[in-house]
């Protein structure tokens, strides 16, 4: 009976290999926002005033992807339905300024290839993942990257239990002060060269703990990240979409 029961529900829940990373798109999923041309309301800042983590700026709307934690109180608060999330997970960015959304932007976002990375990492990459101070949410998001769903291992990218044996730092997390400490140990135990990627609202910007008094953030103000990775938490497939744009895969 319990044989019969465990076929069902592997019947049920089908294949869950994910064949194509670069083509998927997750249902249900909270994604790429989209910003209409649609004129707001006179003196309306509703949209503004109701995030959390002030990503919304007005005159042109604005969508700040680093500091937005996809609450989606935004679109529920605007009577023009000026902002809405798409399934799209593409959100990577290889600066700051890339994680802007702008009003009737149409191109989609997309990590600038480099050709310094994809001819040092494009068949070995090794990444040492680090949780300064984060919630556990982005960690099992990143960690679902090595299951066999979404196998990023294919591409030769992996996850290490040393920096020593590192190519990239995958930072999560807002870099608490008990944390700060071990950041820069992890990134002066890796050998050059190097890049450092910033995964999740918290570790790009400080989300919703950008001001907290426990949190210190000095590092990234010394060591500039290669790779921007938004999300609350992101999706392992904003990830890997994110680091094979980088290493230029197709």
């Amino acid at each position: 009976m319990s044989l019969l029961k465990s076929l069902r529900v592997r019947a049920s829940q089908g294949s869950q290999y994910v064949a194509d990373l670069r083509s998927a798109v997750p249902r249900g999923f909270r994604g790429l926002p989209v910003i209409s041309d649609a004129s707001c309301a006179s003196e309306c800042r509703a949209c503004a005033e109701v995030c959390p983590t002030r990503a919304i700026a007005l005159s042109p709307v604005t969508l700040d992807l680093g500091r937005c934690v996809f609450c989606n109180e935004c679109v529920q608060v605007c009577p023009q339905e000026k902002i809405a999330f798409s399934a799209n997970p593409r959100m990577g960015g290889g600066t700051r300024e890339q994680l802007l959304v702008r009003q009737e932007a149409e191109e989609v976002m997309k990590v600038r290839a480099s050709a310094t990375f994809s001819k040092l990492f494009g068949r070995s990459l090794k990444l040492r993942q680090v949780s300064a101070g984060g919630c556990n949410a982005c960690e099992l998001e990143l960690n679902a990257l090595a299951n066999v769903n979404f196998d990023l291992q294919r591409f030769g990218i992996e996850w290490v239990a040393s920096p020593r044996h590192a190519d990239a730092l995958v930072l999560s997390g807002p870099i608490t002060v008990a944390m700060a400490n071990a950041v820069q140990l992890a990134w002066d135990a890796m050998p050059e060269p190097r890049f450092l990627a910033v995964v999740g609202a918290c570790a790009i910007s400080g989300g919703l703990y950008e001001h907290a008094q426990s949190v210190e953030r000095g590092f990234l103000g010394h060591v500039g990240p290669a790779l921007y990775v938004p999300g609350c938490p992101p999706h392992p497939l904003t990830f890997a979409n994110a680091i094979l744009d980088l290493l230029g895969v197709a």
